[in-house]
This record gives structure tokens, sequence and C-alpha cells, in this order.
């Protein structure tokens, strides 16, 4: 009887617990469904605030695009009612920019392995950084530290100084030169490639036919100018055949091609930069004069010339066209050298030429005034590094002779007017 009671009971508790891991089963799936549909509504909800938010921005995005459209719209009807005004700016040009063995030692740092050429500028890059545009030829090249830096016959110049004439302001530079091919077309090309990760624009010399058929273009103050540059020859180093499109040499069928190209782009200025003419020579030759016509007759505006490495004379001038119009015109020869170290007469002597030209209302272009900064290429022989340095020579003498800089010998103040009366000689 007992064992019966027993065995129920057992039966009982065993009947309980499966009774309890059913309930236990189920209350588990209960949670598990109501944790999925818990999960599944913040889901939704976190997408569905998100697309709101996304939209909130876009809107808002949209409004501030539509307002800045309006304003812009709203300007342009001002600056219409405004009465058009003369725009006028400075053109600033520099000469020859050679570097020989003895200025890049000069510039070597051997704690840094590296050359710095900077302290050369220091007493005249307050002139170039404030023009409004700095033009200035290159007579070297960047073919890399693997070819060898080297000096004349064959220049190749470390890449530092191509960066530093970016930090004074030189924002053109003219490649088509008698040395543009002194490390052959790699060294051409190369320096292309410097010139450009610099950030100066340069023409005159090119890496394929398509970018020769290219006109370089700049805006200063919304004026537009075009720029075309020439040189007289390769000092006999052949031009590969074929790559002759890697240098513009002087040929007028050349010339008037691009010159009209340019214009057909309908800029208000024109500027040719021409390496030409006789080295060491203070005059300009007859093919100079009669390139200078040429170039003036077929829409040049502005002529800077280059190459002699010394200064020749310059001229504002009235060109009168085929038709019967007139326009201002201006050439300088030469602008001597900028930096070198020739030790001929003259060669260390030159100038900052600055022009200021206004484009009037009416579209025409004048030439108001022409001036220029004497400068003069000075080496110090007295120190071990950094001797050379461009010196602005009127500057100097008046700090000599108003006991502002006692540094200045009085035999260095002479000659450096000496100097400058034979600049003044060239250029009156």
């Amino acid at each position: 009887m007992r064992r019966n009671e027993r065995t129920r009971n057992r039966k009982r508790r065993k009947n309980t617990d499966l009774d309890y891991s059913k309930v236990h089963k189920i209350l588990i799936s209960t949670v598990a469904c109501l944790l999925v549909i818990f999960i599944a509504i913040a889901i939704f909800y976190y997408f569905k605030n998100k697309s709101d938010y996304q939209s909130l921005v876009e809107t808002s995005k949209q409004e501030v695009e539509q307002q800045k459209q309006q304003e812009e719209e709203q300007n342009a009807e001002e600056e219409k009612e405004e009465d058009p005004t003369d725009v006028t700016f400075t053109l600033s040009a520099i000469g020859d920019i050679m570097c020989h063995n003895t200025q890049y030692n000069d510039a070597y740092n051997s704690d840094t392995d590296s050359y710095d050429f900077s302290y050369v500028f220091d007493g005249i890059s307050f002139y170039t950084k404030t023009a409004d545009i700095c033009v200035g030829n290159l007579e070297t090249t960047f073919a890399g530290e693997d070819v060898g830096y080297s000096s004349y016959p064959t220049f190749n110049t470390p890449d530092s100084l191509a960066y530093e004439l970016k930090d004074i302001g030189v924002d053109v530079l003219s490649t088509a030169g008698n040395h543009a091919l002194d490390k052959g077309f790699d060294g051409l090309s190369r320096t292309i490639d410097v010139l450009n990760d610099a950030d100066i624009a340069h023409l005159g010399t090119y890496k394929s036919e398509e970018d020769q058929n290219k006109t370089l273009i700049k805006y200063v103050k919304g004026i537009k100018i075009a720029f075309v540059n020439y040189t007289y020859g390769t000092n006999g180093i052949s031009i590969p055949s074929d790559k002759q499109f890697c240098i513009n040499l002087i040929d007028e069928d050349l010339m008037k091609k691009q010159i009209d190209a340019a214009k057909e782009q309908k800029p208000d200025i024109i500027i040719a930069c021409m390496h030409w003419g006789n080295e060491y020579k203070t005059t300009q030759n007859s093919t100079q004069e009669e390139l200078a016509d040429f170039l003036f007759q077929n829409g040049v505006d502005i002529i800077l010339g280059t190459h002699p490495h010394v200064l020749e004379p310059m001229e504002k001038r009235t060109v009168t066209l085929e038709d019967g119009s007139t326009k201002d015109g201006f050439v300088i020869y030469s602008l001597g050298n900028f930096i070198s170290d020739q030790n001929a007469e003259y060669t260390r002597d030159s100038i900052i030429l600055n022009l200021d030209i206004t484009k009037h209302v009416d579209g025409s272009i004048t030439i108001d005034n022409y001036d220029y900064v004497p400068i003069y290429m000075y080496k110090d022989t007295t120190k071990q590094k950094q001797k050379m340095k461009l010196i602005d020579i009127n500057k100097t003498i008046y700090n000599y002779e108003n006991y502002i800089d006692s540094s200045i010998s009085e035999s260095f103040y002479n000659q450096l007017k000496t100097e400058l009366s034979k600049i003044q000689n060239i250029l009156g």
C-alpha cells in the first residue's frame, strides 16, 4: 500500500517537473519573441529617425545653397548696376636666372646636405612679391641630382632654386633658351616637372606637341594675358628629330601661327618673351629691331628680351597697325642677368622692370608708366658661405648717404654709384 503511494507521488512529482519545464520553455520563447519584436521596432525607429535626420540635413543644405545662389545673383545684379571702371595692374620682369657652380656651392649646407638660395633674394624680394605678376627667364635646367649638378657650358641646378623663385613671387618663367637642351630632352622634361611642382607657370619648352599647341594664359585682376616665347637656338645641341615640338625656335611662320592661336582666345594683352641678340652687347642689333616690328604688327603688345647677359635699351612706342589704328607697345631688348656669377663688365648689373598697365572701360589697353629698380649681383669675398646676394642699388646708396647702414664701405658705395650710372646710361 505504501509502495503504491510512493509510486504515485513520484509520478506526480515527475508530471509536475514536466509541467514546470514546459512553462519554462514557453516563458523563454515568449521573452525571445518579445526581444526580437523590441529589436525590430528599435531598428525601424532608428532608420526612420536617421532618414528624417538626413532629410532634414538635405533640406538645410538646399536652403543654404538657395540662399547662397540668391546672394550671388543679388551681388551680380548690384555689380551690373555699378558703373564699370578702369583696371590697372603692375607687371614686373626680371632677366636671366643663371646658376654657376660657384653659386650652388655657395648655397650648399653640408649639415643638412641641401641647397638654400633664399639669402640671395632677401634684399630685393619685396619688389617681386608685391607685383601683381612677375615674369622671368630660366637660363638653366633642373635635370636632377642623379645627372650631376653642373655649370657652363651645360647647366644643371638644384631643384630648390625653383621653389625659392616661387617664394619670392615669380609667377611665369620663359624656358625657350639656348641652354634648354643642356641635359637633353630628359633634362628638358624634368625641368618642366619641377616647375609644375613648384607651381610656376612656364612656356617655350614642351613634353608633347599637344602642349606646344596650347597658349599660356594668366589672369591678373580679371585681365587676360597671353604669353609666347622663342629662342634663337640651342648652342648647337640638336633637337631630337622626333621631338621638334620640344622647344620654340625663332621662326616667323611658327610665331605667327602661335600668336594667331593666342588671339583666338581674345586676350587683353599678348606678351612675347624673346631669347635673342648678341651676348655682352649693350645695344640691340637690327635683327632684334626687325623681329620687334614683326611681333608688334602681328598682335604682340609687350616684348621682354633676354640672353645677352647685359642690359639693352627699352622703349614705349605707339604702334600703328596696317588698318591705321594705333596701340601702346613696349619693348626691352634685354633685361640682363638676374642672378649669375659672370664677371664681365655689365653682367652683374640688372633691373626689376615695372610696367603699370591699364585696361579701360572701352577695352583698350594703355601702358601708363614704366620704371625700374636697379639691382647688382654682389659677391662678398670676405665670407666663406652665402657670399652672393642681390643688392637694391638705390636703397643701399641712400642708407650710406644717410648714415643708416654703417656696414657699407666707402669703396662699395662708390662702386654702386658707378654701376648705377652704367644702368642709367643704357636705359635712360
